[in-house]
């Protein structure tokens, strides 16, 4: 599935369960990022099963998974991380917003993060930080939603 096949089938997904499905950016209200904020923390709280259900195969092979286990690790985090990816791009069809186009914008930004010896900058936990060549993607975001196409 390509990128405009999974933006057709979250367009579809929207007008099966009817769901709001927008064309142009619009305003949903203050509940709904409530109601969506609530719905993504569950999603996202569900990783920790996932690592406690990793934790425990390693624990049954003394730190070595079977190649079952390996699997089914694998299989539960693609379900997991496409889960949360289906819930935002959901979202952002029932808000009217170009996802595709914003997500251009906030990678175009993540490029500008380097450190200035051309690096990459990294916490503790292995998230990528800002550079000093960063640049905020809000501007362009903003741009994009106020062109006519959005």
């Amino acid at each position: 599935m390509n990128d405009q096949d999974f933006y057709q089938a979250i367009s579809r997904f929207n007008r099966m369960y009817k769901l709001h499905a927008n064309d142009q950016p619009t305003l949903l209200g203050p509940e709904r990022v409530g109601n969506f904020h609530a719905i993504l923390l569950e999603e996202v709280e569900e990783g920790l099963d996932l690592m406690k259900n990793y934790e425990a195969a390693q624990a049954e092979g003394a730190g070595m998974l079977s190649e079952d286990q390996r699997l089914a690790i694998l299989t539960e985090m693609s379900d997991w991380l496409g889960d949360i990816v289906v819930y935002c791009a959901s979202e952002a069809k029932r808000w009217g917003l170009p996802l595709n186009k914003i997500l251009g914008v906030i990678m175009e930004s993540n490029f500008s993060k380097l450190g200035a010896d051309g690096q990459p900058l990294y916490d503790d936990r292995g998230k990528v930080l800002k550079g000093p060549g960063y640049w905020k993607p809000e501007p362009r975001i903003r741009e994009l939603l106020s062109s006519p196409l959005g």
